[in-house]
């Protein structure tokens, strides 16, 4: 699909080091709040809700351009059965569901909320990598040591 450019945890941690990155980084430090729309909302505590950390609204702020988002899906794989799949887009479809926090928004749809709803999303910075993570998955009963993979509570 050429509306959605796809991030992978590989990219996103070559965009923090990458010297071509310094450049796009340099632009949206010079406003990337002009870019945002006017009123932005909070979500609100509630079980469906994804709630976005200070650190993802920083970097989505930083990376996304125009009416670019966070899209979060889940997959079935991983080593623990289901697996959680990040990406830039820039549609937004019937089933979707938009959380928006200090103008930057991640969307879900709606069989991938069945799996993540109540979960933190966070951007996360180390030496090793860097990444767009799901925290605190009140849907998953255990996940894997690299964060991206977990199973589900029956």
């Amino acid at each position: 699909m050429a509306a959605v450019r796809r991030l992978s945890l590989t990219t996103a941690a070559l965009r923090t080091v990458g010297p071509w990155a310094r450049g796009r980084l340099l632009a949206a430090s010079r406003g990337p709040q002009a870019r945002r729309e006017a009123s932005s909302s909070s979500p609100e505590a509630g079980e469906g809700q994804i709630h976005l950390t200070a650190s993802c609204v920083q970097r989505l702020l930083e990376i996304t351009e125009g009416s670019e988002f966070l899209r979060l899906e889940v997959e079935g794989g991983g080593c623990s059965g289901f697996q959680y799949k990040f990406s830039l887009d820039t549609v937004i479809n019937p089933d979707d569901r938009v959380f928006e926090q200090g103008g930057a928004r991640v969307v879900v749809d709606s069989d991938s909320l069945a799996f993540v709803k109540g979960a933190q999303v966070d951007f996360s910075q180390e030496l090793i990598r860097s990444s767009f993570q799901v925290l605190n998955n009140p849907q998953a009963q255990q996940g894997c040591s690299c964060g991206s993979s977990f199973s589900i509570k029956l």
